[in-house]
């Protein structure tokens, strides 16, 4: 894995919509926020163009986050929000360029598409953290400071992260590179060139929000049939905020731990990163993490994403 350099005080970081358009009030809240943290956020005006669904045209939007990754005078790149449209960035985006200067990524939800491609493609980690709209556009509210700041400055290795909430499916200990994202967008790379794909003995970072049990399962059997989930050794997955279904049965729980029952390897769920109720938490993409069950469940980060 390529790793991108740290970021340090004063550094700029691009703020970029491959996605959905976003609320101006909360884009200058959230760039606000960047300031409180000692960055310097910088964009340009393309980043408020709108198109049917999403924020510009798929090329304004390709050549909006190429410029930015290409640009000497930034330190790293952060999503304005999810949403819809991603996807269509990844067949315009210079895999070769970006590899030669790497640079830190950080959203999560809609740009899962990139997270995804920019690990399992390009070999390039990336964090799985906070966006501006709904995140740190409402300050502590809205994400995990210590999180995401101890791991775009270099200090994550050996960080140990105990959410409340964590819980334990299936016992067990695992080590191995952590890659995922939401689940539907994982789901629905399959079968394209832009493949969710990580390698044997990974451990997965799986979450959603607002699908009823049935999609889950049907999610999750798109992953086994694939061979994606066989290839794991260890699962970790999310809150899955508004997952269960409405009379109360199944819960997402419930269906996870029938899922999982013949899973080799420790199954957590409850991580508060994506869509969370409450703060999110950064996780980071690429790099080995250790996965335990007990005393109390945990996920180790044993290497820094950033170099």
């Amino acid at each position: 894995m390529i790793k991108p350099p740290a970021l340090r005080s004063g550094d700029r970081i691009a703020l970029v919509s491959p996605a959905s358009p976003f609320s101006r009030e909360a884009f200058e809240q959230g760039v606000a926020e960047i300031h409180r943290l000692g960055y310097e956020p910088v964009y340009d005006e393309s980043v408020f163009e709108r198109a049917m669904f999403t924020s510009g045209s798929d090329a304004v939007r390709a050549e909006a986050f190429t410029r930015a990754w290409l640009d000497p005078r930034v330190a790293a790149l952060m999503a304005v929000r999810g949403g819809y449209g991603s996807v269509q960035l990844l067949p315009s985006l210079p895999a070769a360029r970006l590899r030669a200067v790497p640079k830190l990524f950080i959203g999560y939800s809609d740009n899962t598409s990139v997270l995804s491609w920019l690990t399992c493609q390009c070999g390039i980690t990336a964090l799985h953290g906070p966006m501006i709209e709904g995140g740190l556009a409402r300050g502590a509210e809205g994400y995990d400071e210590p999180s995401l700041l101890t791991l775009v400055s270099g200090g994550g290795a050996e960080l140990e992260l105990r959410p409340d909430g964590l819980s334990v499916v299936k016992a067990g200990t695992a080590v191995g590179r952590l890659f995922g994202g939401t689940l539907c967008l994982l789901a629905a790379s399959l079968g394209t060139p832009f493949a969710f794909d990580p390698p044997p003995g990974s451990v997965l970072f799986l979450e959603d929000v607002d699908e009823r049990p049935y999609r889950i399962d049907r999610l999750m059997t798109q992953l086994r049939l694939s061979g994606v989930l066989a290839r794991a050794s260890g699962l970790v997955f999310g809150e899955m905020r508004g997952c269960d279904e409405a009379s109360g049965a199944p819960t997402a729980r419930e269906l996870i731990e029938a899922l999982t029952s013949d899973f080799d390897g420790p199954v957590l769920i409850g991580f508060p990163a994506g869509h969370t109720r409450g703060p999110a938490w950064t996780l980071p993409l690429g790099v080995r993490v250790r996965v335990e069950a007990s005393p109390r469940p945990r996920v180790v980060v044993e290497e820094s994403p950033v170099a």
